[in-house]
């Protein structure tokens, strides 16, 4: 008996789309910085208590962001690594594991969402 292969899916098909709520703007160089709001019971405590931010800034390196304001919810993942290749060249080889580890990350703090075409 024949065990079905689990197909994954292939991350370079991929579209990203920024969240919506997530604020973000340029800083110096052009390094983008996003504005996560901190949110939930805990945070309000902490806001409150120590006097903790409502908004967390995370700094983003130079190829995070390049990419970043590139995130249309067109492009696909693949499409936006040839760009960040065609920009950096041999900087950032290998450029399409370099990416989607890039775009896992992001997904995984909820930055952007991944979705099929």
């Amino acid at each position: 008996m024949m065990k079905k292969k689990k197909q994954s899916k292939n991350y370079l098909d991929l579209i990203p789309r920024r969240a919506p709520e997530l604020r973000w703007s340029s800083g110096e160089e052009g390094l983008v910085v996003l504005e996560v709001e901190n949110t939930g019971f805990f945070n309000r405590i902490a806001q409150k208590l120590f006097k903790r931010p409502k908004y967390t800034k995370v700094h983003m390196e130079k190829y995070g962001s390049f990419l970043w304001p590139l995130i249309d919810g067109k492009r696909t993942v693949m499409e936006l690594a040839d760009l960040q290749e065609e920009r950096f060249g041999d900087e950032v080889q290998p450029v399409y594991p370099r990416v989607v580890k890039y775009m896992q990350i992001m997904e995984s703090y909820h930055f952007i969402s991944l979705t099929e075409r």
